[in-house]
């Protein structure tokens, strides 16, 4: 099974139109396009029934104590946790391409609608659901794709992955909301095949300076 992406290179600096933050001239940080990036994917494995597709951050500090605190920045030795950018299951078993806007355009303040998608997919829950809890002004339940936005004071560069899951079933045992912890463990056991395609981001002024 392959997945691939017109947007940036396997492995490279996600472009700011994908992500949900964004780092302005003057050294500001605010949001951004939030784009959904394009996808596409082929060479399914025979028997697959429906296809899962998860893109997480693994790179978040586990103690937000320092995090977009001016003056400091956030350790790099801190224990990190993975964060749920995009959870979407039950869509069909057929190679398929992704447009780059197709599922999300702009952050939407109290998360997109869902849990239904295109091509009769479901949403599942992003974790800027349990981010935004509380704030009046943001808190919510974020459905589909809201893209990276690291703090701006993390010592350590973000990676982010998508991951294509080609399943032994038609829909995934769940019901309802959804969150990706949730669609992992239902998951197991059932996958055939799986594909990746990862990016980096960061907003720390000082690795963007460097280049990073």
């Amino acid at each position: 099974m392959k997945l691939r992406s017109d947007s940036w290179t396997n492995g490279d600096r996600i472009p700011p139109q994908f992500a949900a933050g964004r780092l302005a001239a003057d050294g500001t940080v605010g949001f951004g396009d939030n784009l959904n990036p394009h996808l596409a994917w082929s060479e399914l494995p025979r028997g697959a029934k429906s296809l899962v597709l998860i893109c997480h951050d693994f790179d978040v500090p586990s103690q937000a104590d320092d995090v977009n605190q001016p003056g400091r920045e956030v350790p790099a030795e801190l224990e990190r946790v993975d964060f749920f950018h995009w959870v979407l299951v039950d869509l069909p078993a057929v190679p398929m391409e992704v447009l780059p806007g197709q599922f999300s355009r702009g952050f939407t303040p109290h998360g997109k609608p869902g849990p239904q998608a295109l091509h009769g997919a479901r949403h599942g829950l992003n974790d800027y659901t349990g981010w935004f809890a509380g704030d009046p002004e943001r808190a919510g339940s974020y459905f589909g794709y809201d893209g990276p936005f690291p703090p701006f004071n993390d010592s350590l560069v973000h990676h982010y992955v998508f991951t294509l899951y080609a399943l032994r079933f038609e829909r995934l045992p769940l019901e309802g909301s959804f969150t990706g912890h949730q669609v992992r463990a239902a998951l197991a056991g059932h996958v055939l095949d799986e594909a990746t395609y990862s990016g980096t981001y960061t907003l720390n002024p000082r690795l963007v300076s460097a280049g990073v």
